[in-house]
């Protein structure tokens, strides 16, 4: 085998991991999106889902791929128990942010559900949501009014997405918009896989006087290919482990709050 060879192979192992790791992330590829973000033709992105798909990995739709069924809940209960004692804390101090009789959007996430189970403490809330995951855990407090965001259905998470969602998000003025992404970049960039998320989170940051980002630290110093917005468009970052000092004052600089909720007394 040629060195070309070799290296062609290795950089087909690397996407295809690749691939995998977002598929678990966001629940369905496009293979026209994966092309693009790859640099590679739609062929060899096809070739890549065909061979991971007789894998096991995934299944083949039209114009991309979807996780194989029967993998998409183990995967998600595994995010949810992923960190969860990390999330906790996050969820803890952030709600403790967010006062009683407020209307408040929660978007999709296990971070984000982890605010909501917090919340059922609180009086008074309207809480909208595109979060079908979320919805039913406030639904144990008859003080919450819940709107559910519609949308199409994404089975990896529970979450809603689409056209609905924003027009739904549109009819409202939110006190706070409690939301995750799934990466943070040095420059502070919230970043996002599936670029419908994207759309409706910048819908649900243009419709919120006050906008919180809870992440843990797994999300920070990622990248992914979607841009939701900057650090200068939130009010405030949960996180639940100390930034390296040279990221702290820059994002400190960005003019955002910054919370870490490490637990510790």
């Amino acid at each position: 085998m040629t060195h070309a060879h070799t290296h062609d192979r290795m950089a087909g192992d690397a996407r295809k991991s690749t691939i995998v790791e977002i598929l678990r992330a966001d629940g369905r590829v496009s293979v026209d999106a994966l092309a693009r973000q790859f640099s590679v033709t739609v062929h060899t992105i096809r070739r890549d889902l065909t061979e991971l798909a007789d894998a096991g990995h995934l299944e083949r739709v039209h114009g991309g791929a979807i996780l194989a069924k029967g993998t998409t809940n183990i995967d998600y209960v595994q995010r949810q128990q992923l960190n969860a004692e990390g999330k906790q804390h996050i969820a803890k101090s952030c709600a403790q942010a967010i006062p009683n009789d407020a209307c408040v959007f929660i978007n999709i996430g296990t971070t984000t559900e982890a605010v909501a189970r917090e919340l059922l403490g609180h009086k008074g809330l309207i809480v909208v949501t595109n979060s079908l995951n979320t919805a039913n855990i406030l639904a144990a407090n008859p003080d919450i009014d819940i709107v559910v965001a519609g949308g199409s259905l994404r089975r990896a998470d529970g979450g809603l997405l689409g056209n609905l969602t924003t027009q739904v998000v549109d009819l409202f003025k939110f006190d706070y918009a409690v939301i995750s992404c799934a990466a943070i970049d040095a420059d502070g960039e919230l970043l996002d896989f599936d670029l419908q998320e994207v759309h409706a989170t910048r819908s649900i940051i243009n419709r919120a006087r006050s906008t919180f980002v809870v992440v843990d630290h797994s999300k920070i110093m990622r990248a992914a290919p979607g841009r939701v917005g900057t650090l200068h468009d939130i009010d405030a970052l949960f996180t639940d482990r100390a930034l390296p000092k040279d990221l702290h004052t820059r994002w400190a600089a960005m003019d955002v709050e910054l919370n870490i909720t490490t637990g510790e007394t």
